[in-house]
């Protein structure tokens, strides 16, 4: 597949922590702010819509007292083997060989909406009133950009964070902050088996000191209790 980083290349991305995100939907609406304009569909209406290329989704795991409340913030996840942009069928879709981050060139883009078909983790958009997909960009436009202080060349999910649940750096370097991170929590890739390998990887709950009235975390991830869960909730 052309235009992908050579192995053992930078690899820029998203490393999360399930394990303290509160849901509070900083992210999602600082990358809405900062990534203007994406459209919105009858924002104050019954149902409202739009276009968001970071969202979180919250799950209530287990039931009565048990129950304990999940956040699964969700984006592009800037796979090494991106499906997206293999079935794209104008080039719009490509994977920059420089940094492995995946973009769209909105000038060559037809809508035709087959990436979202091949995304399994649901993370390009529509936005219906240019006509265009969209997706998260690492926000290509920040991290490069020298006329901002070097502490806000991240990504506006990472930046306003506030219990610093997103990571960014660089995944292809085995000796960087958050490929130690990775390393030491145990993070892993959604759906492996799919062969994509996304860049974004997750860190797992980590287990609590024991409490009679504290709710039980899905089983480990070596045991396959917490990575089915997750893929429990992508599949829907």
């Amino acid at each position: 597949m052309t235009g992908l980083p050579a192995p053992g290349g930078k690899r820029l991305g998203l490393v999360i922590d399930l394990d303290i995100c509160v849901g509070c939907h900083a992210c999602a609406v600082a990358c809405k702010e900062w990534n203007a304009p994406l459209s919105d569909r009858d924002p104050y209406g019954a149902e409202p819509d739009g276009v968001w290329l970071n969202r979180v989704h919250s799950y209530e795991v287990g039931e009565g007292k048990d129950a304990r409340t999940m956040y699964f913030p969700r984006s592009c996840l800037h796979c090494a083997e991106p499906a997206c942009v293999t079935v794209c069928p104008t080039g719009a879709s490509y994977k920059r060989a420089a940094d492995g981050i995946v973009l769209v060139e909105e000038s060559l883009c037809i809508g035709c909406q087959l990436c979202a078909w091949a995304c399994p983790y649901g993370a390009r958009e529509f936005d219906v009133a240019v006509g265009v997909m969209k997706k998260c960009t690492l926000c290509v436009d920040r991290i490069y950009n020298e006329a901002l202080d070097p502490a806000d060349r991240v990504p506006a999910c990472v930046k306003t964070c506030p219990v610093s649940a997103r990571h960014f750096g660089d995944l292809g370097d085995p000796e960087s902050d958050v490929s130690r991170l990775v390393a030491a929590r145990g993070g892993y890739d959604l759906m492996p088996e799919l062969g994509y390998a996304p860049t974004n990887k997750y860190l797992p709950p980590r287990a609590r000191a024991p409490c009679a009235d504290a709710p039980e975390l899905p089983d480990a991830p070596e045991a396959g209790g917490f990575l089915g869960w997750i893929d429990r909730l992508l599949a829907g």
